[in-house]
């Protein structure tokens, strides 16, 4: 049975496929009283369809992303009941997709689904398309403006697309492997400042493993590192050993927590001989998702 639940105190359900109806998700154990800032939602929407970037999916450009709240929210302020919102696929193209029934693209989770269970969703990979992180965006607005009551903030950045690590050339750099119908990956690093001293439990209650949990489970996320992470190998540890990340034994030390995650190129590109819309470059699109789902994990904390 799939999982589609995250966290156990503000416990995150979210549901939809890629092209079906509509994604949305489920929040439980929102405490009543939180102002929502629908602006800040919509916003964080139009990060995470890249709007004003280039190399985005046309899927995202078009999909309007109207969030639609059922329950659970009374004049922008929560009621402490169950929050449901829905987000409809206003531009699903499923017949774009129609040539991957009876075959599976490489790179991507379809053979293993259908290995798995038996079916699987072939109109742009169901569950496995990066369209269900509008679902997390949502949510995880939510659990910011909640951290931001209490003092905690999150930012995330593109730091890297491909070897390029000047920023005033990622849009240049992302634009050659377009033109080429190609992709290519990128580095997200992530900053989480005001978190009490003390946050985390060992031993297996690590924050630096919730927050890998978390980021891990976004598409095409292939890697955590924290402190000095993988980099630090090549020092030796009289160089780094007073390098924490903000983290010290699992547990917050009072310091701003800075770790990074590494996406993947989009294995579907016309160079590839794929069709459909894709990303030049998934990582510009997660930025806001990574810094969602780091808000879900530390929400838990609370």
């Amino acid at each position: 049975m799939a999982k589609n639940i995250f966290g156990d105190k503000w416990t995150f359900t979210s549901f939809g496929e890629s092209h079906g109806a509509a994604i949305g998700g489920v929040l439980d154990g929102v405490p009543a009283g939180l102002h929502i800032d629908f602006a800040m939602i919509r916003s964080e929407l139009s990060r995470r369809a890249g709007r004003g970037e280039v190399g985005a999916s046309q899927r995202a450009l078009h999909e309007p992303d109207e969030v639609e709240w059922l329950s659970g929210v009374l004049d922008s302020v929560t009621l402490g009941t169950p929050i449901a919102f829905l987000i409809r696929n206003k531009d699903a193209r499923p017949e774009d997709y129609e040539y991957l029934r009876h075959t599976y693209r490489v790179g991507h989770a379809d053979r293993v689904y259908e290995q798995k269970y038996g079916i699987r969703d072939w109109r742009g990979g169901g569950r496995a398309s990066a369209r269900e992180t509008a679902a997390r965006v949502v949510a995880g607005c939510l659990a910011k403006q909640e951290l931001a009551s209490k003092g905690v903030r999150i930012h995330a950045d593109l730091v890297q697309v491909g070897a390029e690590t000047d920023p005033a050339k990622f849009t240049e750099t992302i634009a050659v492997y377009q033109r080429e119908g190609d992709s290519i990956g990128g580095i997200i690093e992530c900053r989480i400042q005001g978190l009490p001293v003390g946050t985390g439990e060992p031993i297996f209650d690590k924050i630096q493993a919730h927050l890998a949990y978390a980021v891990l489970s976004i598409n095409a996320c292939k890697g955590f590192e924290y402190g000095t992470g993988f980099r630090g190998v090549t020092q030796p540890g009289s160089a780094i050993n007073a390098i924490s990340g903000g983290i010290s034994g699992g547990i917050s030390d009072g310091t701003d927590i800075v770790f990074r995650c590494v996406f993947k190129p989009t294995p579907s590109t016309p160079k590839a001989g794929v069709k459909g819309r894709h990303d030049a470059c998934v990582a510009v699109r997660a930025v806001p998702v990574v810094e969602a789902m780091t808000a879900l994990s530390l929400v838990q904390f609370l």
